[in-house]
C-alpha cells in the first residue's frame, strides 16, 4: 500500500471520529455486518452506513458479499501502513531521546562530584 499525504489525511480523518474508532475496534475481533456494527450506538442505520463509507473510502475497511450479507472487514495492509508511518517518527524520536539520555548520563558524574554544585 502506498502511503501518500492524501491517503494519510483520509485515514487520520476517518480515525478522528470515536464512532469510527469503535467500529475499527469491533472489526479487529472479526467481520461484522452493518447491523452488527450499529448495535452499540444510538445513531441511525443511515449514520452508521455513512461512517462505514468513510472508513471504506479511507481504505481502512473492505466489504464483501456473502449471499445476502455484506460483511465489513479490516484492511490489514492499511493499518500496517499507518503503523509503519507512525513508527518512522517514533523511532526517530526515540533515537534522539537515547542520545539525550546518554549526554545527560555523561554529565551527571561531573555534577555529582562538584562540591560547589549543592
Amino acid at each position: 500500500m502506498t502511503v501518500d499525504d492524501e491517503w494519510l489525511d483520509r485515514a487520520f480523518a476517518a480515525l478522528g471520529d470515536p464512532v469510527r474508532r469503535a467500529m475499527i475496534a469491533r472489526l479487529s475481533r472479526g467481520e461484522a455486518t452493518v447491523n452488527e456494527l450499529a448495535e452499540p450506538f444510538t445513531i441511525t442505520k443511515q449514520a452508521v452506513s455513512r461512517h462505514i463509507q468513510v472508513l471504506e473510502a479511507a481504505g481502512l475497511i473492505t466489504r464483501t458479499r456473502d449471499g445476502q450479507r455484506r460483511p465489513c472487514h479490516l484492511a490489514p495492509a492499511a493499518l500496517e501502513a499507518l503503523t509503519g508511518w507512525i513508527d518512522t517518527y517514533r523511532l526517530a524520536a526515540e533515537s534522539r531521546y537515547r542520545k539525550l539520555d546518554a549526554l545527560l548520563s555523561s554529565l551527571k558524574p561531573a555534577a555529582d562530584g562538584d562540591p560547589g554544585s549543592a
